[in-house]
């Protein structure tokens, strides 16, 4: 049994400087924050406008347009990263199936930009 825990000290130390670090972080930022709260500094706010009441109230479809470009990109990267550790270990059709993959999300980035779905007025 002595040995199996002896295994596990690194992590058990890992872990138990983790938590000491971040509570003393914590505790650090709440003990020497700068504290001067105003009302434009403690409004509500939510993707870059007034807040208002209703909240059937229509907004710019842009926020959305946005999103989806980044779920978009944020998947195009996660597939992108295991394909490239294993890519001396793919086949030609793993490497042309990634290629067509790239393929329709360039062109449907360029559709996006072409429609100005990235203009911001």
């Amino acid at each position: 049994m002595d040995g199996l825990l002896q295994e596990y000290l690194p992590i058990i130390i890992l872990l138990g400087l983790a938590v000491g670090l971040g509570i003393i972080l914590l505790l650090a930022a709440f003990f020497l924050a700068v504290r001067s709260p105003d009302a434009e500094k403690v409004s509500a706010y939510e993707c870059g406008f007034a807040a208002f009441d209703d909240a059937r109230m229509k907004f710019d479809v842009r926020f959305y347009l946005v999103a989806i470009l980044f779920i978009i990109f944020d998947l195009e990267i996660a597939f992108l990263f295991p394909w490239a550790v294993a890519f001396k270990d793919i086949s030609f059709l793993g490497f042309w199936s990634m290629m067509i993959f790239l393929t329709v999300l360039t062109v449907g980035f360029a559709y996006e930009w072409k429609k100005g779905a990235l203009e911001w007025q």
